[in-house]
């Protein structure tokens, strides 16, 4: 399998150099130069597979070449061994044909664990085989940070930091990164927001000068690895429910785009999806988009679901590319014009290629609250505010009653205390017994002015388990 730039300049690469790569050397994102595609019947035979078997049959074409089955096997039974529920992602039903599948019983409570406990263990074997060290930078709006630094922090070959916006996390968000110490990981607070952050990471990507010499590795959306790793559960829920015989309809809450990218790639690979709803909040740039064809940078606000206050997309970038027919020229002509002038639409039939498969919708705070209270009077059940958006984007978007409608529950509520308050629901909710003490663990770390090079001088102080590099 090699993989291609969406942006057209840079060399191709195989899995292992995309997996330390992630973002390509002329600024785009690696893609499949081609898709792996599974028959009806394929997809069928995989019916009742535990789900690190699934995901090996899933993941394998993308791997292919660089890891040998026996170890690639291995390392999925490891990685989704630890995740607390047997059934890893477990559907629960809400109404006659309406499910939310929980995405949040690994180790950190929300579905990035899903990528980034895997890629934890990818970045472990390659490394060890090529002897080398990395460099991990990454933003967070909540939820990527914990999930990397505890599917990293046993590497022996990585330093991690961690960028959050100061003040604009939750608790148990902010917590769950912090008191996890060691001496290669490191959690910077920024004086400013999400996009600042992952502005500061595609920053030091295209220079990494100041590192003198040691490589930059990316766990966010960016890095192809977690994108694989997110395509898995689209086959998983599809089973669970008549897949591949029925389709099978899908509710996102997203805000970099690219959990709902892969649940774009599954169909492709041959998964019935009648439907993808990209489910957001009042930063809204996506559902501009799907609703009017304007991608127009806006002001970023703070809301009750964090994980999604983001200005632009990474991702969206995938699916453009695309729509563009994969012509990497055209895709880096518009990329450029965003940067210059904070906004584009695209060819109407690009458009209304992208509709037929995809709505959206943008959910604010107060709708958020009224879902959640709504959702647990109808059966008890509490929602994490993103999940509650995805509920009120499947109910409002839903193009077919027929079809199973699946929101992916992207979160733990435990971790959004605030939401829940609001929304009147007098539950306690309990932190689960791995972390009942989490508020009373030493936290470290450490605030910084919004100012890549002081970032960057930080980083190549504290590198190397706290030799500077």
């Amino acid at each position: 399998m090699r993989y291609i730039s969406t942006r057209g300049q840079a060399p191709a690469l195989n899995f292992e150099d995309v997996l330390l790569a992630g973002l390509a050397s002329d600024g785009g994102l690696y893609v499949p130069e081609n898709l792996p595609r599974f028959t009806q019947e394929e997809i069928a035979s995989w019916a009742g597979l535990p789900y690190h078997e699934l995901a090996f049959r899933v993941m394998r074409p993308f791997v292919t070449g660089s890891i040998p089955d026996s170890v690639f096997k291995k390392i999925l039974e490891e990685t989704y061994g630890v995740f607390a529920h047997s059934a890893v992602a477990p559907l629960r039903q809400l109404n006659g044909n309406e499910w939310v599948m929980e995405l949040f019983h690994g180790p950190t409570l929300a579905f990035k664990d899903f990528a980034l406990q895997l890629l934890g263990r990818l970045l472990d074997y390659v490394l060890e085989k090529r002897g080398e060290r990395v460099v991990i930078i990454g933003a967070t709006s909540g939820d990527t940070g914990s999930a990397a630094i505890e599917g990293c922090k046993r590497c022996d070959n990585v330093d991690i930091f961690i960028l959050h916006p100061h003040n604009r996390v939750s608790e148990v968000q902010r917590r769950q990164m912090t008191t996890i110490l060691g001496e290669n990981i490191h959690n910077i607070a920024i004086e400013g927001n999400f996009d600042d952050c992952q502005e500061m990471v595609k920053a030091s990507f295209a220079d990494q000068g100041f590192l003198k010499g040691t490589r930059l590795v990316a766990v966010n959306s960016i890095n192809w690895a977690r994108i694989m790793a997110q395509i898995v559960y689209y086959f998983h829920a599809a089973l669970q429910l008549g897949g591949p015989a029925r389709s099978v309809a899908f509710s996102v809450p997203t805000g970099n785009f690219g959990d709902i990218f892969a649940g774009y790639l599954a169909r492709n690979m041959g998964l019935p999806i009648n439907q993808l709803i990209v489910a957001t909040n009042r930063n809204d740039i996506l559902h501009r988009f799907m609703s009017g064809n304007q991608y127009v940078k806006e002001t970023l606000h703070a809301t009750l679901s964090p994980s999604m206050d983001i200005m632009v997309s990474s991702n969206f970038e995938r699916l453009l590319f695309d729509l563009h027919g994969r012509n990497g020229a055209a895709l880096a002509a518009l990329m450029d014009s965003f940067k210059q002038g904070g906004g584009f639409s695209v060819e109407q039939e690009r458009w209304t290629e992208a509709r037929k498969l995809f709505d959206s919708l943008a959910v604010d705070d107060a709708q958020t609250c009224e879902t959640i209270a709504e959702v647990f009077a109808q059966t008890g059940e509490v929602l994490d505010p993103h999940t509650a958006i995805g509920v009120k984007a499947a109910r409002e978007c839903r193009r077919s009653l027929d079809i199973p409608m699946v929101v992916l529950g992207t979160a733990h509520p435990v971790k959004f205390p605030e939401a829940v308050e609001q929304a009147g629901i007098g539950k306690a909710l309990q932190l689960p017994a791995h972390l009942s003490d989490l508020f009373e663990r030493e936290e470290r770390c450490t605030v910084l002015a919004n100012d890549l090079k002081a970032v960057q001088a930080f980083v190549s102080q504290h590198g190397n388990r706290g030799k500077p590099l």
